[in-house]
């Protein structure tokens, strides 16, 4: 399956069909704390200050989606980054129907954020990811992330993974 051959939303995303789809996700999942669990409030804060969902539909399934975060002061001191916070984009929350694992769809949407990353001027990217989640963390590899450190989270133990551009 390709991505380019999905619908894809970006704008005006509906927030409750987004939470109900990333829930539906976590469902179905053997370690759904492995996955980022940002409120509604959240979410509407975060896009409010330049975030970005994508949703990708086939047939209006959602397929899969991901997140695009501008790091602040606070992220990239606590990744303990020494770099400049407005170089410096979040990969957020990046999930696939489970019907549609095994695509290859992850990998191909983090080639699509790098892109537009780099087309805001960014000069590196930044992900977390339990230290368990091999698949995800091989995609970030594959796809040129470093691994940097491990720390304790508040919604557990994260890699931090950084790339630059």
């Amino acid at each position: 399956m390709k991505l380019n051959e999905l619908k894809s939303i970006s704008e005006n995303i509906n927030l409750d069909e987004y939470i109900k789809f990333r829930e539906y996700v976590k469902m179905h999942m053997e370690h759904p704390e492995w996955l980022g669990d940002f409120t509604k409030e959240d979410l509407i804060n975060m896009l409010n200050n330049n975030s970005k969902i994508w949703i990708y539909y086939l047939d209006n399934i959602p397929i899969c989606s991901m997140m695009f975060i501008p790091s602040t002061e606070k992220d990239v001191s606590k990744f303990e980054l020494n770099l400049n916070y407005k170089e410096v984009v979040d990969y957020g929350p990046m999930f696939v129907n489970p019907k549609y694992i095994g695509n290859g769809l992850q990998y191909q949407m983090l080639r699509e954020i790098d892109k537009y990353s780099i087309s805001l001027g960014y000069k590196y990217s930044a992900g977390t990811i339990h230290p368990d989640n091999i698949y995800s963390i091989n995609n970030l590899l594959k796809d040129g992330f470093e691994y940097k450190s491990t720390k304790e989270f508040k919604r557990g133990i994260r890699n931090i993974y950084l790339k630059r551009y």
